[in-house]
C-alpha cells in the first residue's frame, strides 16, 4: 500500500479517532506505558543496534546522547504519559455559547485538527511523546523519525500501535514512514493530511515549507539568548548561563548567544571562562569580549549561528533597549532569558522581546511542554498563529462551531419576520 493510500485510511477513520471517549484514549494510553515497561529489554537491545551503527559513523557526541534510548530516558516518556493521563479531556470544551434567537443556539467547541503528520529528529522518547500526545487529543498520526534510530523507532512504534488498537482505537489511529525518500510521498498527501509538524534543521523546515500544499507548524531554528543586565547578581547569571548552555546543548531551547551589558563584563566575564572552561566550552567573542577573556574572536556572523553543542557566542551591549533589539533582529523568536534585580528591566525585556517564551532570571531550558506541565510536546511552533511556543494537547485541537435550531431559516431575518437577540448563555 503506498504512502498516499495509508494517508488516505487514516483521514477516513479520523473522525472515529476524534470521536472516541476519554476513558478509552486514557485506557490507551495506560496500556501503552505498561506494554513499554513489559518489553523494555526488546526496545534497549534494538537502541544498542542504533547507537552500534552511530558510533561506527562517527556520529557527533551530542548526538548520541539524543539517540541513546535507557532506562532514564524510558522513565521519562514514562511520568509523560501518567501526566497526559491525568490532564482533563481536550476535546468537547464549549468556548462560546450564545443564543441567537429564541432556540436557535450557537457553540464553539474544541475538536482534533484530524491527521498530523510528524516528520521529527533522531530522538526515540520524541516518538513517544508525540504518539501519545496525538492519542489524548484524538488525532491521527504519521511518524517519520531519524534514520539514525531506524531500530528503535520501529520497536516502539510496533508496540504502540499493536497496545493501541487493541485498547479501542481504530486501526487507522497511526501509521509509520520510515524510508527517507518517503518523505516526498507525504509532502503530496494534502488531501489527507491536516498539518504537518517538522522538527529538524532550518535547512530541512524551508524544504518542507517549500514542498508540501499541506499546513506547517514548527520553528526553523532555536537561536536562543541570554542577556545579563547591570543590575543582574553574577553568581545567580553564572547559574543560569551554564544551564542554558550545557544542561543538553544538543536541543533547540539550549543558548547559543550570550548578551552582557557593558557594566557587568567585567565582573562577569572572567567568572563565567572559568566555570566554561571546566566544562569544555569554547566562548566565540566579539572584539570587545576578546579584550576582556582569552577567547577565539568572531563577528557579527555568529549571531546567525545554531552551534547545538559546547560553543556558545558573546557579545556586550551598550544597553537593555540594544539587547531587546538584537534580540529581535538575531534572534529565531524561541526563548530568550534575562538576568537582573531590577524588576523595571525584567518587564521592560519581557514585553518588548518577540519571542514564543520570555523569561526573567531562569534557564532557557524550561522551554519544553513536559516542564509547562503539557504531558509532553509534539514540537516548538515559533509562529504566531495556532500554536506558539511548546505545543502540547491545546495545540493539537481546533474548534468547529455547532448550530442546534428548531426549523430556523435566514430568510425570516433577512426579511424582518425575526431579529436577532444574540443573548450570551
Amino acid at each position: 500500500m503506498s504512502i498516499q493510500e495509508q494517508a488516505a485510511k487514516l483521514k477516513l477513520d479520523s473522525p472515529r479517532m476524534a470521536s472516541s471517549t476519554i476513558e478509552v484514549r486514557n485506557q490507551a494510553l495506560s496500556a501503552i506505558k505498561e506494554a513499554l515497561l513489559t518489553n523494555k529489554d526488546t526496545i534497549f537491545a534494538a537502541n544498542q543496534e542504533d547507537m552500534t551503527a552511530a558510533a561506527l559513523a562517527q556520529v557527533p557526541a551530542p548526538v548520541m546522547k539524543r539517540l541513546k534510548f535507557d532506562d532514564a530516558k524510558l522513565a521519562g516518556v514514562c511520568e509523560g504519559i501518567d501526566n497526559l493521563i491525568a490532564l482533563p479531556d481536550p476535546l468537547h470544551r464549549i468556548s462560546l455559547a450564545r443564543e441567537l434567537d429564541e432556540g436557535l443556539v450557537l457553540r464553539r467547541e474544541t475538536c482534533p485538527i484530524g491527521v498530523i503528520g510528524v516528520i521529527f529528529e533522531a530522538r526515540p522518547d520524541a516518538l513517544v511523546q508525540i504518539s501519545t500526545l496525538c492519542i489524548k487529543s484524538g488525532n491521527c498520526a504519521i511518524l517519520k523519525g531519524g534514520s539514525e534510530t531506524l531500530h528503535t523507532n520501529k520497536t516502539l512504534f510496533e508496540l504502540i500501535y499493536k497496545t493501541a488498537v487493541e485498547n479501542g482505537l481504530p486501526t487507522g489511529c497511526m501509521m509509520q514512514v520510515e524510508a527517507r525518500e518517503e518523505i516526498s510521498q507525504l509532502l503530496s498527501c494534502h488531501e489527507s493530511i491536516d498539518l504537518l509538524i517538522p522538527r529538524g534543521s532550518n535547512a530541512f523546515v524551508q524544504y518542507i515549507m517549500n514542498n508540501t500544499k499541506i499546513p506547517v507548524m514548527g520553528h526553523a531554528d532555536g537561536i536562543c539568548h541570554v542577556y545579563v543586565d547591570k543590575d543582574a547578581d553574577i553568581e545567580k547569571a553564572i547559574r543560569i548561563i551554564v544551564d542554558s548552555k550545557t544542561q543538553y546543548p544538543a536541543v533547540c531551547n539550549a543558548a547559543e548567544t550570550l548578551l552582557i551589558h557593558k557594566d557587568a563584563a567585567a565582573k562577569l566575564l572572567p567568572v563565567l571562562a572559568e566555570s566554561f572552561q571546566a566544562l569544555s566550552v569554547k566562548i566565540r567573542g566579539t572584539s570587545e569580549v576578546k579584550e576582556m577573556i582569552d577567547c577565539e574572536q568572531v563577528g557579527p556572523e555568529a549571531f546567525k549561528t545554531e552551534y547545538l553543542d559546547y560553543i556558545m557566542t558573546v557579545t556586550t551591549v551598550e544597553d537593555i533597549a540594544q539587547a531587546i533589539n538584537h534580540i529581535n533582529q538575531y534572534g529565531s523568536h524561541h526563548t530568550d532569558t534575562i538576568v537582573t534585580e531590577n524588576s523595571a528591566a525584567a518587564d521592560s525585556f519581557m514585553e518588548l522581546v518577540d519571542s514564543a517564551s520570555v523569561y526573567c532570571n531562569c534557564s532557557t531550558r524550561f522551554a519544553d511542554g513536559f516542564r509547562y506541565g503539557f504531558g509532553a510536546e509534539v514540537g516548538v511552533s515559533t509562529g504566531k498563529l495556532h500554536a506558539r511556543g511548546p505545543v502540547g494537547l491545546d495545540g493539537l485541537v481546533t474548534y468547529k462551531y455547532k448550530l442546534q435550531g428548531n426549523g430556523h431559516v435566514v430568510a425570516d431575518y433577512a426579511e424582518g419576520r425575526k431579529k436577532f437577540n444574540f443573548k450570551e448563555l
